[in-house]
């Protein structure tokens, strides 16, 4: 699937059938019943869902604008939004016929998501990750273990997403009987369009409870973009209500002029990544730079190829907060509401914080808390000396 120039196919020949195996019976599955009756099963008595969308009395005074709500992502089971897709995307492989699931990560959350449901349904389950990834999530590598997973750690490079990613590929190759479960809205077609159908309960969700709890939509919503599963998500169910404004929020690591940030759009330079055109971290000469995020999860050269295109059509704002803004956002959530978000997540705080102040008090926002923190508390506390 194409979204205007952005998506499409690009892989090796020896790959093209695989996809359009996975595609063929992906379509077959989100018209089936079963199918779908089995997923939404798993999402509420398995998963937790519906997650709250908790109204952030404390957060709201401090930014002295609108009224902010906070989906509540971080109370799914495995502590991510990463779970919704590892269900669906499983079971698709189970339907496939499939004994053996590979997955990369980078924050480890789509990794234990992935080995959380492998052990849930008995199957064997491999994780490529960065070893610098590996380094700073070393809890979620301990989970990922316990979990029953073969967590491979990637040398090459930067050691981090990307690589995790190219590796991943890699092994595809050399092993086509797996299924390669890709965690984010990046990726051949067909991956972004399962992820975000997979992720579409989010805002679905979002929508509704906003609806029970204030009457009516919101002014505004944001989300971290890293590949852009969270976010995309969440959109899904806003994109054509146009008096919704929607932000896209990049990582600008130590700021996007020192080029040390993961912020593909500014950037704004389109290339083929990972078997999809997109906007990529690319210099001139076409080579893919290096990302740099604090945020594991952020730490990526690129971006899913529907936030590309709503990017070039206008209708997602997209933008970027540093490394420092989102500590400073994560010390404040926890301080404010007793809630740990993720470092992912407090980039979407932190933008949030900043844009409630443009709407009336009487308006209300959404900010997606994709994640909870546990899993950065090293990485803060370093940060700190």
């Amino acid at each position: 699937m194409n979204y205007g120039e952005f998506g499409g196919q690009y892989v090796p020949q020896e790959l093209k059938g695989k996809l359009d195996e996975i595609e063929r019976e992906f379509n077959k599955a989100k018209e089936d019943e079963e199918f779908l009756k089995e997923y939404e099963y798993y999402l509420k008595q398995y998963v937790g869902r519906p997650s709250p969308l908790f109204y952030a009395e404390n957060l709201t005074k401090y930014a002295d604008g609108a009224k902010i709500y906070l989906k509540r992502e971080d109370l799914n089971h495995t502590g991510a939004h990463k779970i919704n897709n590892a269900i669906g995307q499983v079971l698709l492989a189970k339907r496939m016929g499939k004994t053996h699931i590979i997955a990369e990560t980078g924050a480890g959350q789509h990794g234990v998501a992935t080995a959380t449901v492998c052990a849930l349904f008995n199957i064997e389950c491999t994780i490529f990750m960065g070893a610098v990834d590996a380094k700073k999530q070393y809890s979620n590598v301990q989970r990922m273990k316990l979990l029953g997973a073969d967590v491979v750690e990637v040398t090459e490079g930067e050691q981090t997403l990307k690589e995790a990613v190219d590796v991943a590929f890699n092994y595809l190759l050399e092993n086509m009987d797996c299924y390669y479960l890709i965690g984010s809205a990046v990726g051949p077609s067909p991956y972004p369009e399962m992820v975000k159908f997979f992720q579409k309960v989010i805002g679905k969700e979002a929508k509704q409870q906003i609806i029970e709890q204030e009457g009516k939509l919101p002014k505004a919503i944001v989300a971290c973009v890293g590949g852009g599963s969270n976010s995309i998500g969440l959109y899904n169910e806003f994109i054509k209500d146009k008096e919704v404004e929607i932000y896209g929020v990049e990582g600008a690591g130590q700021g996007t002029k020192t080029g040390k940030h993961a912020s593909a759009i500014y950037n704004n330079k389109i290339g083929v990544l990972h078997g999809m055109k997109t906007y990529i971290m690319e210099d001139e000469n076409g080579k893919v730079q290096d990302a740099y995020s604090i945020s594991s999860g952020l730490d990526y050269p690129g971006i899913g190829p529907e936030h590309a295109y709503f990017n070039k059509i206008g209708r997602v704002k997209y933008d970027s907060i540093t490394d420092k803004e989102a500590v400073e956002s994560f010390k404040l959530l926890t301080k404010l509401e007793g809630i740990i978000p993720a470092l992912e997540s407090s980039h979407a705080i932190a933008y949030g914080i900043k844009i409630a102040k443009k709407y009336d008090k009487n308006d209300c926002i959404i900010i997606n808390l994709s994640g909870r923190g546990d899993k950065d508390m090293s990485t803060i506390l370093n940060y700190e000396s």
